[in-house]
């Protein structure tokens, strides 16, 4: 376990919303007039303090579910996001710039006013009987977590894996909750199968750190769990390291893989910290607050991996690590792989698409075999 050293930092600025990441609320770039939320010394936001802001939902209806995806960067074909914006809060999160799409913000919007798709399983049924659907994995939890608060209440994940599993149709997962284990009876089937597996998201050891990055995600703890009840279902699981921030979290990467690795983690991937638009400013003013003193640092760093820049996809994503301190990142990650034997993600066995097939509820004759194509 980490020392909790971060516990000694101070707070230099007061949190307009408790139990929230962002600090601030400022309106997305896409809006006519800038607006933001700031305390005017009059103690108006004195109530808003106390009980912190309140979490919307609104529902929305697409007309379908499967999105593909085409961005060099990630390693899958297709995904489903259940939900738009996430709970969790995470400062860093790479999705927040996409709230500004919809005349949000990226800061506490994102993580305050929600979307969730309750359709999600009857289309996800309907597009997986389509005549000419080709079988492909689909992942889920790669832009929002699936398993955010709202989930437990709403269930729609829990009527995503239920479909995938009539279907036997391939599916990852990638989450920071324990709430996963709920849907073991689901996933463990399916895990045994060779048609589904998970990645546990797990950035720090040190629970005030996590606090304060990702303050409504479960503990580290909790998270670990999820990693040896998963792995003892019988599902392949794996661990996912990130984001590792330089000169904040990342001297703990070693001492996490070898912990998930005793829990039963089997492949891995790592990520270190990225800051598309407006997440450079929020997280920027996160740091300024509970890591004054190491600030500075942590930019240059970031910088480094970034060709001077806060973010430059072309350098802190390219294939080969760029820079020393990439290079470095890499160095320790893939050493720490041989020490542990846990295998990188891209070199785990597929997932089995054979086994597809539309369930004979919906057909109404013996279940008919798709091949892949």
């Amino acid at each position: 376990m980490a020392n909790s050293h971060f516990l000694s930092f101070k707070t230099v600025k007061p949190n307009l919303d408790k139990g929230r990441g962002a600090r601030s609320n400022e309106t997305g770039r896409y809006e006519p007039n800038q607006r933001e939320r700031f305390n005017d010394g009059w103690d108006s936001l004195s109530d808003d303090n106390k009980k912190g802001r309140q979490t919307t939902v609104t529902i929305e209806r697409p007309k379908t579910i499967i999105n593909k995806v085409t961005s060099p960067y990630v390693g899958f074909e297709r995904s489903i996001n259940p939900y738009r914006g996430c709970e969790h809060g995470c400062i860093y999160c790479f999705a927040r710039p996409s709230h500004a799409y919809h005349g949000l913000s990226p800061g506490l919007d994102f993580e305050t006013r929600l979307f969730a798709k309750p359709d999600a399983p009857a289309l996800l049924e309907r597009e997986l009987c389509a005549p000419k659907y080709k079988v492909r994995a689909i992942s889920i939890g790669t832009n929002m977590d699936a398993y955010q608060p709202i989930e437990r209440e709403m269930k729609i994940v829990r009527g995503v894996f239920k479909v995938v599993s009539d279907f036997n149709h391939p599916v990852s997962v990638l989450t920071k909750s324990n709430l996963i284990l709920r849907d073991l009876d689901v996933l463990a089937p399916m895990g045994q199968k060779g048609v589904a597996r998970c990645m546990i998201s797990i950035t720090t050891q040190d629970r005030g750190l996590a606090r304060a990055m990702e303050p409504r995600c479960p503990t580290p703890e909790k998270r670990f769990d999820a990693i040896e009840g998963l792995a003892k279902a019988g599902i392949k699981t794996g661990i996912m390291l990130g984001p590792m921030i330089p000169g904040l979290n990342d001297s703990e990467l070693e001492s996490i893989m070898a912990r998930a690795a005793e829990l039963g983690a089997t492949y891995s991937a790592y990520t270190i910290l990225r800051l598309p638009q407006e997440v450079s400013p929020l997280f920027q003013e996160w740091l300024e607050t509970f890591a004054p003193n190491r600030a500075r640092r942590i930019m240059q760093h970031i910088r480094t991996l970034n060709n001077g820049k806060d973010y430059d996809p072309a350098w802190s994503r390219a294939t080969e690590s760029r820079t020393p301190l990439a290079k470095l990142i890499e160095q320790r990650y893939r050493l720490s792989q041989k020490q542990t034997g846990i295998i990188s993600r891209e070199d785990h066995k597929p997932l089995r698409c054979d086994l597809f097939r539309v369930p004979t509820r919906i057909q109404g004759q013996g279940d008919l075999f798709v091949e892949e194509t």
